[in-house]
């Protein structure tokens, strides 16, 4: 899988959260690396609504600081391979663009050789 960072999946619903509340910062951060994962290129419907269970998860961790949501929220993200242990667990891998040698050059033969001196020579003359 190669990691394109092309934004997939749907956006934060608006009026999920009580009393009008907006999404926290964090929050919303998270979702859109999330959207941009290499992973989401496989996400099914019901893998969006997962996470969408999860972001809230991660909304009241933020907005509250009940920091015992945390657990939970790493746990659910592990499922999608949030780290690189969780990649290898699950034998995912994803290519970055760094990862991807250049190109190796062709060797050129002798005779590719010579022409090309020939032709440095005749144009030094």
């Amino acid at each position: 899988m190669e990691d394109d960072g092309e934004l997939r999946g749907p956006r934060l619903p608006e009026g999920v959260l009580p009393d009008d509340e907006d999404w926290h910062r964090q929050t919303r951060k998270w979702w859109e690396t999330w959207r941009r994962s290499a992973q989401a290129q496989v996400f099914l419907e019901t893998d969006w609504d997962f996470l969408l269970d999860t972001a809230l998860l991660h909304h009241v961790m933020w907005t509250k600081g009940r920091w015992e949501f945390a657990s939970e929220v790493r746990l659910r993200a592990a499922k999608y391979g949030a780290t690189p242990e969780d990649r290898m667990r699950l034998k995912l891998k994803i290519e970055t663009p760094a990862d991807k040698a250049p190109p190796a050059e062709t060797p050129r033969s002798t005779s590719d050789r010579r022409k090309n001196l020939r032709i440095v020579s005749e144009d030094a003359g």
